[in-house]
């Protein structure tokens, strides 16, 4: 592939989201594309995929090709795994879903099925071809989206952030299974990962885009990383064995503010995913929930958070939490929810409702009738302490992940609740933004609110000093009690 001052910029916007890129990639290099959150990495990924839209939904300038020719032209040549693996999925069940593309692309039946079967193994998906797509986690969605793309066997492969969601088995499973593939195919890869460490060993390139969507870097991974270290911490990089944030003490938790009891969780009309759960959350204290994909962690903090009604058991709120309303949240209301307990949910694109940056981060503190003073000031500091200021007037559906994920949690964080819920809060963010993220949680845990994380990310707990609470399989659970 090659560019050639090539840019894009979203209708409606002054800025450019890549911006006078000169880059070439021979045939079989193996890529891994870096840079802060926003640079307009993904937005690559989507033009060499031949997905990035007309002219109704950007500018674009310079020129683009893969072997040569518009990327549009390239079908069934290049492979792309998308950051939200919700957007991938087409059919209802798992096995269709991985043979859509093989049947798009005339593959004879006999062949199809054999692919499924091995690209699904590959990456470690182990479930019935009949499941359900809609059953599967955010981790397992991952995984399928994936594997349906290895399927395809594309002499370009392009994956953007394809283990944020993944369990540590499932990176070290899913970076394996991308590495025979192109071993294997000769295929050419690029990766955009925010985690050098994990790819640093397959890739035989580090590219590097700046916040301002020109390049910044680019040679041999060691090389880069050796003699630019201190000028790519500085533009977000996460480095191997270079701490962003100290390890923090745990947090003691003060009063109890949430508890369950014997609870069972599971979405309705489906098995129950996890059964005998003990928790009970403080005040001041945070807590980051841990365990394989599958699990049920994601099921439980929508349970926890009166948003799923128990399968078994119950979830009580303290009095003080409570405050009047009744003792189970399932029964709140939205504005009783408001500032008692806020959840972030694991696809950021769920929660949004307003059509610019500015008035999502404005939804909550409006139906909490505050003042439009106050209103201006959580907006404004929100906006400045996540780096999303100079997005207030984009709509939100235009921002790359990792700004919708800031903006989702910002929008959480805008009322202020006695208890936040978070479903993999840092996943798509540089290193300089993770810290702000952390840095704003561990205050609200300091001012005496309780902070729930499900998530993959090792750093987090250390950083936030918090609690690990570790989900086990069903089967694990009933083996324990």
């Amino acid at each position: 592939m090659s560019a050639r001052g090539w840019g894009w910029r979203h209708a409606g916007r002054r800025e450019w989201a890549v911006s006078d890129l000169d880059l070439v990639i021979e045939p079989g290099e193996r890529v891994l594309l870096l840079g802060a959150s926003g640079a307009g990495k993904s937005t690559l990924l989507a033009a060499l995929a031949g997905v990035l839209g007309g002219e109704d939904e950007g500018e674009e300038r310079g020129t683009l090709l893969v072997d040569g020719v518009d990327p549009t032209q390239q079908r069934g040549r290049v492979g792309l795994v998308l950051q939200d693996p919700d957007s991938q999925q087409i059919l209802a069940r798992v096995g269709d879903d991985v043979a859509f593309g093989l049947e798009n692309l005339g593959v004879p039946l006999h062949e199809i099925w054999p692919r499924v079967r091995a690209s699904l193994d590959a990456v470690g998906l182990d479930v019935p071809l009949t499941r359900q797509t809609a059953e599967l986690s955010g981790g397992q969605k991952q995984r399928l989206a994936l594997a349906g793309v290895l399927a395809m066997r594309p002499g370009l492969l392009l994956l953007d952030e394809p283990t944020a969601n993944l369990d540590p088995a499932g990176v070290a499973e899913v970076r394996a299974s991308v590495g025979s593939a192109v071993r294997a195919s000769g295929a050419t890869l690029v990766v955009v990962e925010h985690r050098v460490a994990v790819w640093r060993d397959l890739v035989t390139r580090v590219v590097v885009i700046g916040a301002d969507g020109r390049l910044l870097a680019d040679g041999n991974p060691d090389r880069v990383l050796a003699a630019r270290g201190d000028e790519l911490a500085a533009a977000g990089v996460w480095l191997p064995g270079r701490p962003v944030l100290p390890s923090l003490a745990v947090r003691p938790a003060r009063e109890r503010l949430l508890s369950a009891t014997g609870l069972g969780v599971g979405r309705p009309g489906a098995q129950p995913v996890a059964e005998g759960i003990e928790f009970a959350l403080g005040a001041g204290e945070a807590v980051v929930v841990s365990g394989p994909n599958g699990v049920g962690k994601s099921t439980t903090a929508l349970t926890l958070g009166g948003l799923l009604a128990p399968r078994k058991g119950a979830v009580t709120a303290a009095p003080q939490l409570a405050a009047g309303a009744a003792s189970a949240p399932i029964r709140w209301s939205s504005r009783e929810l408001l500032t008692r307990i806020g959840s972030v949910f694991q696809n950021p694109e769920h929660q949004l409702l307003a059509s610019t940056v500015r008035a999502e981060l404005a939804v909550g503190p409006r139906a909490l009738r505050l003042s439009a003073a106050e209103v201006d000031a959580r907006v404004d500091e929100l906006l400045a302490r996540l780096r999303l200021d100079g997005l207030a007037d984009a709509n939100p559906f235009t921002l790359s992940g990792g700004q919708k994920r800031r903006l989702s949690v910002a929008t959480a964080l805008a009322t202020r609740p006695r208890v936040l819920l978070l479903d993999e809060p840092t996943f798509g963010q540089d290193a300089l933004t993770w810290a702000e993220l952390v840095l704003l949680l561990g205050e609200l845990a300091d001012a005496g609110n309780a902070i729930v994380a499900v998530s993959h990310d090792e750093e987090l707990a250390g950083a936030l000093g918090a609690r690990e609470w570790r989900l086990e399989p069903r089967r694990q659970q009933e083996a324990l009690r």
